[in-house]
């Protein structure tokens, strides 16, 4: 019998080897290389299309967004984001936050780049990049402008115009820039673009009008990104476009199902914004509130552009006269501080839910006012998360209490338990009902233990959501080598913390921290002693283990959480058990537990 697990042990370890084997040398290095190819090619086609077409303006009485056929002919050239930017003349944007220019081709706003967030941890890594021109690898921009009635014969300014700087040369938070275009028919266009200290632009456009008839147009704006990008993929988090819309509140719409369906058309309302959201970061489009506007999504099967698109209610230009316009451009960074801030001074109606808290807003959104407050205090989100798991455990002590205590007693009656059980070994029923009265006289609730573990999910679940989608957890450090709450414990016990340079596979990223957590449960379990069951037995004495491996890949900030919450239940369970007068039994269930494993060897040797 011992032979043939032997054989059977050999053959599965075996089989494992060759599989990760298989998958280390040949399937990823190849999935690698199509991947490569694949977005090598993804983006020719993406340039060739930007080149050959461009955003569709909104119009008064079709439906807007709808692609316009590209130029035929067009010259097709590949320009990195730097030579794309060199192309054009250009006005510069210098902030605090931000960096940039202004394309004098179409005044699009169409470089960007965050000056306090970094591609990676370390602060000499490229500033992230929002916004990219047309001709580069990954075009995303936004644009604004005015249309007219069909079969209007006015001159407009189109993509390729080339507007003219009236003042400034730079926008700051104290220069605005204005930019002007003439259509030689007597109309003259001006824009202007102000922004503040972070990440709100306001978009002001007019027309003065020098001809001796009135003229009706009608403002737009757009957000065009070219290609689905590379999202993160998880199911928690919206990644896409989306937009408030009075009543009808947040709506979410999925790079996919947008390409399925081209056009999607809300109501008119006259609150609310709309634009396309990243995990950290936002490009958003906001109609001064109080004025009607048509928002509008859609996306080109020819130039493959996604897009999110405003139409505001028409502006009469009387002859001799000047009229215009202005709105808002949300392009930065989704901190909730600063996105509460907006929706108090500007008015935009739940703005806050740029950020993805989900449908257990109600657990989210604390959890992470309490870890951001405490952040606050101490300067720390690791050591924030510590204290905010020590409220938690304070909160629900009393809860606590009684789950220890009732299992406390249920120790304290194990002797009558099991006469019970070897009294009607032979009659389930009658074995249950005697231990059931036995649990009602002493009071005991046999599934206290669980309550324990109960309260913790919904604190797991909710920091984990807080940890994932926030950006202030974003390349938030702890200590020591833990520099990226929001990542994975970067260290692996399969190269010995980094002693042997080799960097294993993802599956094979087996850190410190989840060490720590998986010897903190597995000294947790043995705080009681083993179920009489030895399939129980087996699963309590693998679920660590388990867990250790499940919880590698989950952000450091959650294994830490989860670490230190098993070591105040460690405390509080021995506290709670020594009072009640009960024998606290780790130890010797550790030595039987090991002692158990060194007789089986024995057995088998």
């Amino acid at each position: 019998m011992f032979s043939e697990n032997r054989n059977t042990i050999l053959a599965i370890v075996l089989s494992l080897i060759v599989l990760l084997g298989w998958q280390y040398f040949v399937a990823q290095p190849q999935l690698e290389q199509q991947q490569a190819e694949l977005q090598a090619q993804q983006a020719a086609e993406q340039a060739q299309a930007e080149l050959n077409g461009d955003p569709t303006k909104p119009t008064p009485n079709a439906v807007p967004g709808q692609a316009s056929a590209p130029t035929s002919g067009a010259t097709v050239i590949s320009l990195t984001r730097d030579q794309a930017i060199a192309s054009s003349q250009r006005v510069k944007i210098e902030t605090p936050k931000l960096s940039g220019s202004i394309n004098l081709t179409g005044a699009r706003l169409d470089d960007l780049r965050l000056k306090d967030y970094h591609e990676t941890v370390d602060k000499s890594s490229p500033t992230i990049v929002l916004l990219s021109p047309k001709g580069g690898p990954t075009p995303y921009y936004a644009d604004y402008g005015w249309v007219a009635d069909p079969g209007s014969d006015v001159a407009l300014p189109e993509a390729d115009t080339l507007w003219t700087v009236e003042d400034n040369d730079q926008l700051t938070p104290s220069t605005p820039v204005t930019l002007s275009f003439d259509n030689g028919s007597g109309l003259v266009f001006k824009r202007t673009y102000s922004l503040d200290e972070n990440y709100m632009f306001t978009i002001e456009q007019s027309v003065q009008n020098n001809t001796d008839a009135a003229v009706n147009l009608y403002p737009y704006g757009l957000i065009a990104r070219n290609g689905q990008p590379e999202t993160a993929g998880f199911y928690i988090l919206h990644e896409g476009l989306l937009g408030v819309f009075g009543e009808e509140g947040l709506r979410e719409i999925d790079y996919s199902d947008l390409e399925e369906e081209n056009q999607i058309r809300p109501e008119e309302v006259d609150q609310g914004w709309l634009g396309i959201t990243d995990k950290y970061w936002a490009t958003t489009l906001i109609p001064t509130p109080g004025e009607t506007f048509q928002p509008s999504f859609s996306y080109s099967t020819v130039s493959k552009n996604f897009q999110a698109d405003f139409l505001g209610q028409g502006v009469s230009v009387p002859a001799g006269g000047e009229d215009g316009t202005s709105s808002y451009l949300f392009a930065g960074a989704k901190q909730k501080r600063l996105l509460d801030a907006y929706e108090e001074s500007i008015g935009v109606a739940k703005f806050n839910l740029l950020i993805d808290w989900g449908w257990f807003y109600f657990l989210t959104k604390p959890m992470f006012f309490a870890i951001d407050w405490l952040f606050h205090l101490v300067g720390n989100f690791g050591v924030a998360i510590l204290l905010v798991t020590v409220g938690v455990k304070l909160v629900f002590f009393p809860l606590a209490n009684k789950s220890y205590v009732s299992m406390s007693k249920m120790k304290l009656v194990q002797p009558q338990m099991t006469e019970i059980r070897e009294r009607y070994s032979d009659d389930k029923a009658k074995q249950q009902q005697a231990l059931m009265e036995l649990y009602k006289k002493e009071k005991i609730n046999p599934l206290a233990g669980c309550l324990p573990v109960l309260i913790q999910i919904p604190v797991f679940f909710s920091l984990y959501k807080v940890l994932f989608v926030t950006i202030e957890m974003r390349h938030a450090p702890f200590f020591g080598w833990i520099q990226d709450l929001s990542a994975p414990d970067p260290t692996t016990l399969f190269n010995l913390f980094g002693l042997i340079p080799w960097d294993p596979p993802q599956m094979l990223m087996l850190g410190v921290w989840p060490l720590i957590m998986g010897v903190t449960m597995f000294v947790q379990m043995k705080m009681n002693p083993a179920p009489p069951d030895p399939t129980q037995q087996m699963i309590f004495t693998w679920m660590p283990v388990i867990f250790t491996f499940m919880l590698a890949s989950f952000p450091a900030g959650l294994v830490i959480y989860w670490a230190w919450n098993n070591t105040l239940s460690v405390a509080q369970q021995w506290l709670i058990m020594s009072r009640q007068g009960v024998k606290v039994e780790l130890f010797d269930n550790l030595k039987s537990t090991f002692k158990r494993k060194k007789a089986e060897v024995e057995d088998k040797s």
